[in-house]
């Protein structure tokens, strides 16, 4: 990560809403802002990956808003564009993503304005090509929250690397029982066990020639806020290689509840033996598990008012994860074999309608105007936690991501960032209800500390 320019951060303001327009006039002042330009960043006949946050079609309760869940459309379409400028007719520009298991693709598509992307391309950059992967392996219909049918993907056409990080990890050392993605624990820990710590990456991803990450700014349940850092979630092609939290109360070794109250530990349990019945049991589930898994929400409390899953400030899992991938992409490539020479990057948040509360996927809208790029994550994600409102040494993904000495992730000290042209003022973003209290900054007035 030899990048002379990796702690430069830029801030664009802009309207808050989207518009094909302001979204290029933003792409184009950020990079002026960096110090760079797209024929800087991109060669005719480059592969460019857009890895965009695409985790769900909609807000979970609420399916006729998705502005603050999905990076826009608008701003996907600005980036492809000017690449495509720079690319002087030869190439390929990939826009690929792993969404939540259960979501719909081809909807999260639509909303994105893909189809309209595609069609731009081929009356005005016929010669480049355009594609679109779903990076998933599989994808799941749910009933109330509970897997009732799976079926098999196309997968991404380049593969998947195998990348086990071993002593590197930032899970080396760390007991406990790790929870994925599904049901059977087994197989996350057998990829995060016995010193092996593995993650299945995207070819498409690891092999591009340059990597643009389009986060959406967002709060998160279980790291606090879900930025570059953690949008890289998306490029591994299975959810089960990701410990997500431990299972059991603080307590007992793990993360899953925030303490160790005899509700918790029971719910622990109950949770571990409904799940494990569950995957036993096949095809049946869609029957009763569904009913069964209201009736516990009733008993032990809705997900979005109590704290299990990992969804808190003390979950002391998701982060590692988190960081682990960000150390396969920087420090590896397809083939599984160090980089040669660094990877070229670059990060553009799109938080011109963000979102606050409990995201990832309830998250509220918040209309911010603002665009916030970088060529390196944790100067990126730094900047932008403190633009939120946000403590960054209480938000774990960045905190941690300094004190890497193993394939580390920057080469500079928070001191040395330069955000330009200013921060301005912050946001105050509303956190997880699981994070409230423990992430936001103090309120200055002049010398004065205000208690919020």
């Amino acid at each position: 990560m030899s990048d002379p320019y990796s702690h430069r951060v830029a801030v664009v303001r802009t309207v808050p809403r989207y518009n094909e327009e302001s979204a290029n006039r933003a792409v184009r002042q950020a990079l002026l802002a960096l110090g760079t330009s797209w024929r800087e960043l991109v060669a005719p006949g480059d592969r460019v990956l857009l890895k965009p946050n695409f985790i769900r079609e909609s807000h979970t309760n609420r399916p006729d808003e998705w502005k603050q869940i999905i990076t826009d459309g608008t701003v996907i379409g600005a980036v492809a564009t000017q690449v495509a400028e720079a690319m002087d007719g030869r190439g390929t520009i990939t826009i690929a993503d792993a969404p939540q298991t259960d979501s719909d693709f081809g909807r999260i598509c639509e909303r994105a304005q893909i189809p309209h992307l595609q069609e731009k391309f081929r009356c005005e950059f016929s010669d480049i090509r355009l594609e679109v992967l779903d990076l998933r392996r599989e994808v799941w219909e749910t009933r109330s929250g509970v897997v009732i049918e799976r079926r098999q993907l196309p997968e991404d056409p380049r593969g998947y690397t195998k990348i086990d990080l071993g002593s590197n990890s930032c899970f080396h050392g760390v007991p406990g029982r790790f929870y994925g993605a599904d049901y059977d624990t087994a197989s996350t820990a057998a990829h995060h066990s016995n010193g092996v710590h593995e993650y299945l990456l995207s070819r498409s991803a690891m092999d591009a020639d340059l990597f643009i990450n389009l986060p959406k700014l967002k709060t998160h349940k279980k790291v606090g806020v879900t930025l570059s850092l953690k949008n890289l979630v998306g490029i591994n092609g299975d959810k089960n290689f990701l410990p997500h939290f431990r299972i059991g109360t603080p307590g007992q070794g793990g993360d899953e509840f925030s303490d160790d109250r005899a509700m918790n530990k029971l719910q622990s349990r109950a949770i571990s033996s409904f799940k494990s019945f569950i995957r036993r049991a096949g095809p049946a589930t869609r029957l009763w598990a569904p009913a069964v898994k209201r009736a516990g929400a009733r008993f032990f409390g809705d997900s979005d008012k109590s704290v299990r899953s990992g969804n808190w400030h003390g979950n002391d899992t998701t982060w590692r994860m988190v960081l682990d991938l960000n150390k396969a992409l920087f420090h590896f490539d397809g083939e599984g074999k160090p980089r040669s020479k660094p990877l070229r990057y670059l990060s553009i948040i799109d938080g011109i309608i963000a979102g606050e509360g409990n995201g990832p996927m309830e998250a509220d809208a918040k209309d911010c105007g603002v665009l916030i790029a970088g060529r390196n994550p944790v100067a990126t994600d730094f900047a932008t936690t403190m633009l939120m409102g946000f403590d960054w040494q209480k938000v774990p993904t960045v905190r941690e991501a300094f004190r890497i000495q193993n394939l580390p992730l920057a080469d500079f000290s928070p001191d040395e960032i330069e955000i330009l042209p200013g921060l301005g003022e912050p946001f105050r973003f509303r956190p997880h209800f699981g994070w409230v209290g423990e992430i936001e900054a103090p309120i200055r007035r002049g010398t004065e500390v205000l208690t919020r």
